[in-house]
């Protein structure tokens, strides 16, 4: 944490640094203020009801949104349906062959990719502000007409994606950080002096219980700080992870050139515990909130079995069993895409290098992927102690809005760790000292 400190402050000393970061809070700052800007055309009070009502999938948007979901503004939709843009194209890199060869291409094809993720995300955001629109039909003002409400909405909706993504976009160029994560940051940070009032709330409930005022303070007092310490504990063990990495060991060969000889040099290659990110968990979070959603948008009066049983499944034991396997099923899924262990194979020997007592080849590749494929395990077993615990926790203390407690601080942590590197590489850079010192 000293480190972390450390880093700020000597960021704030060199003028290029500090005018991007100062050039970030301000755009931080303008997504905040938009975010105050309410969407016309529809009752804003009843449309809160209404999403209220989708469970946990519409509390995970309202979070990544900052809260203006719950409010209804022009940034209710927030980066969703950039993120989902981003995964989709992601996916179709692995099967399009022109979307691989783009992939490859350096800057240019990183330009095209972006512009590629740009225009999927602004068709998912109409598609998801015709769905909204669509869903919350009935919270539309009837002081003018109905079509002219739904124009409205949808592209109040729509617009206010496009300038959330123009605003991350922004941070890419000209500040520091990723930017669309730094905009989910920023929401998240938002929601917490709410989670800190709900575990004061359920202190002074407990505290309220007992008779003896000194020892209800006193009982008031403890369950605060051992909430506070769970807490504390969940986001050192998400940093502890996050930063861990397997380092395979990989010795060079030494070579003859000219009449000098070079190599021989060991290195190693790391791999992180935590590869995957916080992706596993947004996916089976979305997969098994989507039933509940659709069912409370089309199906709300309806009182078929299957129905109630999905409309309930978001609270039965079936859901946290069920959330327990996919997040370890989409751990691996998302790792098999991100991690080649041929690529890294074929690199090791291009450059000469062995990993001792492993042959190259085929044997090298094997054992790259064995490895990936253990940590795999830890992964999905770090993910779902991360979302299960708070979950549960939340249940048992009666405490509301606390089962996003372990996704927002994975977020949180991970963010916040790619920032602190990325400030830590360009301080490097910059003092670094040329020959004619």
């Amino acid at each position: 944490m000293t480190g972390m400190f450390d880093t700020l402050i000597n960021a704030f000393r060199q003028p290029e640094l500090k005018k991007k970061i100062l050039y970030t809070l301000l755009i931080l700052g303008l997504y905040e203020l938009g975010g105050l800007v309410p969407v016309p055309g529809i009752n804003a009070a009843a449309f809160t009801s209404l999403v209220q009502n989708w469970g946990q999938i519409g509390a995970m948007l309202d979070i990544i949104s900052g809260g203006g979901l719950y409010h209804c503004t022009i940034f209710a939709m927030g980066v969703t349906p950039y993120i989902n843009a981003s995964i989709i194209i992601q996916l179709l890199t692995v099967v399009i062959p022109y979307l691989e060869n783009l992939a490859k291409e350096g800057e240019s094809g990183r330009k095209k990719m972006a512009k590629i993720n740009r225009v999927t995300a602004i068709v998912l955001a109409f598609l998801q502000a015709c769905l909204f629109c669509y869903s919350a039909r009935s919270t539309m003002i009837t002081t003018i007409p109905r079509w002219l409400s739904a124009i409205l909405i949808i592209v109040s909706f729509t617009a206010g994606t496009c300038f959330v993504v123009w605003l991350g976009e922004r941070i890419n160029d000209k500040g520091i950080g990723n930017g669309v994560s730094l905009i989910i940051f920023a929401g998240i940070v938002t929601r917490l002096p709410m989670m800190v009032q709900n575990v004061f709330d359920k202190a002074a409930e407990v505290s309220a219980m007992v008779p003896s005022l000194p020892l209800g303070v006193i009982v008031g007092i403890l369950v605060f700080f051992a909430l506070a310490f769970v807490a504390i504990g969940i986001i050192v063990f998400c940093v502890y992870v996050q930063n861990a990495e397997r380092r395979i060991h990989v010795q060079y060969s030494k070579k003859t050139v000219g009449r000098k000889l070079y190599g021989g040099q060991s290195s190693y290659i790391p791999i992180k515990i935590n590869q995957s990110g916080v992706m596993p968990v947004i996916f089976a979070m979305s997969i098994l909130s989507l039933p509940n959603m659709i069912v409370t948008m089309f199906l709300s009066h309806s009182t078929n079995v299957v129905v109630n049983w999905f409309r309930n499944f978001n609270t039965s034991p079936w859901y946290y069993v069920f959330y327990f396997l996919f997040v370890l099923g989409f751990t691996f899924f998302y790792s098999a895409i991100q991690f080649n262990p041929i690529e890294i194979s074929n690199s090791i020997q291009k450059n000469g290098g062995f990993i001792p007592g492993i042959r190259p080849g085929k044997p090298t590749t094997d054992y790259i992927a064995k490895t990936a494929n253990r940590l795999c395990w830890a992964d999905g077993l770090f993910l779902s102690a991360i979302c299960l615990v708070p979950t549960l926790l939340s249940l048992f203390a009666g405490l509301e809005n606390m089962w996003f407690a372990g996704t927002s601080v994975l977020i949180l942590t991970g963010v916040a760790n790619d920032l602190v590197t990325q400030i830590e590489g360009q301080l490097a850079t910059r003092n670094l000292k040329g020959f004619l010192d």
